[in-house]
């Protein structure tokens, strides 16, 4: 496959990396120096492009960009998929999901033939840290106090849980959506142009966004957050999740709406989504990976905030990686195939049937 590649590339490297202090080791974190030496060993095959600048308001005050790289088909018309980790800072080990698939595909490339023709067919594209800021510092918002999840413009149709829905109270409080009538975040209107333009104005396209969080099980979620109304491709949604549990018959995801969990105010897909062109099928779903199931391993997590949201233990974190590296295949391939199992139009209605009678709210999945 040739290499797939803007010419600006190298350069685009050059001038974000220089934008993050070099001499004083506290302005930069591992995920950060991770994603530095995969896009310089990548800069070959990925097309790299600075989507924003986060400013920083502690000392040293270090200026972060927010990176993607995207490989593979530059038809526009060609399926797509997005892997986004980093949204909530404290989350580490969604990003490290998205950097582990990064490298390993780099090194499949000199070798592996069958992803060389998949990459001819589709489009990926990563954005494995969206805020490094919040990264940088050990927390969950970003530099502003902003919980980037909740700071699109739209509004819960019902009640949401009290602070963890979303506020606007202060951004002292956890979840704070930003200031009513605010333009959005720098990384939150990153993110949904990067979709908008590299994902939702395709025919087809899928985006896995990896956090982590109080939970017993690795869940996977797919709009609406803002509602418990279903959403329109239902069916499609339904077909993925069958094609999962037939490909992947021991996996240990829960795969609903998450409105059949909790409401919230302000979530980034459900804007994605309701902004996708008329026409295309864009399916969005979050991977949220349970958290419990390491601290009861190790409840001495409990005491640190790192400890909460990712894995501590070598060996733990070495088997998320590998556990999770499947699921991300399997999208890929997903996405290659997609015209061979999309519905058409006359099986859509018995899919929307099952699908609604398998997603209704209270169903025990």
């Amino acid at each position: 496959m040739a290499p797939l590649h803007s010419a600006s590339s190298a350069s685009v490297l050059t001038d974000s990396f220089s934008l993050v202090g070099t001499q004083d080791t506290t302005a930069t974190f591992a995920e950060l120096e991770e994603l530095k030496t995969i896009l310089r060993a990548g800069a070959g095959h990925f097309e790299i492009q600075s989507v924003c600048d986060v400013h920083t308001r502690r000392t040293p005050y270090p200026v972060f960009p927010v990176l993607t790289a995207s490989i593979g088909s530059t038809d526009p018309s060609a399926s797509a998929v997005g892997f986004f980790g980093g949204i909530h800072g404290l989350e580490r080990i969604g990003t490290q999901v998205i950097l582990h698939y990064m490298r390993a595909l780099l090194f499949r490339l000199e070798w592996d033939e069958l992803l060389q023709q998949q990459l001819q067919k589709i489009r990926l594209v990563f954005m494995p840290i969206v805020n490094p800021g919040g990264m940088w510092a050990h927390k969950r918002a970003n530099p502003n106090g902003v919980d980037l999840m909740r700071n699109a413009p739209q509004r819960a149709e019902s009640r949401v849980p009290f602070l963890a829905g979303g506020q606007t109270l202060s951004p002292l409080l956890p979840w704070y959506c930003g200031r009513p009538g605010a333009a959005m975040e720098a990384e939150s209107s990153a993110l949904l142009k990067v979709v908008r333009e590299q994902l939702a104005s395709r025919p087809f396209s899928l985006a896995l966004d990896c956090h982590s969080g109080y939970g017993f099980e690795d869940s996977i979620w797919f709009p609406y957050a803002k509602t418990r109304r279903l959403m329109a491709h239902l069916p499609e949604m339904f077909a993925l999740k069958t094609m999962l549990e037939q490909s992947m018959p021991h996996h240990a995801y829960s795969f609903e709406p998450q409105s059949n969990q909790y409401l919230l105010h302000g979530d980034l897909w459900d804007d994605a989504y309701d902004h996708t062109p008329a026409g295309n099928v864009f399916l969005p779903m979050t991977l949220e990976l349970g958290s419990w199931l390491w601290i009861r391993k190790n409840p001495r997590q409990l005491f640190s905030r790192h400890g909460i949201f990712n894995p501590i233990k070598a060996h733990r974190i070495k088997r998320v990686l590998r556990r999770h590296a499947d699921l991300l295949d399997f999208l890929t391939r997903a996405a290659f195939a997609a015209p061979g199992w999309l519905p058409p139009e006359e099986r859509r209605a018995q899919l929307h049937q099952l699908a609604t009678a398998w997603w209704r709210p209270g169903r025990v999945l």
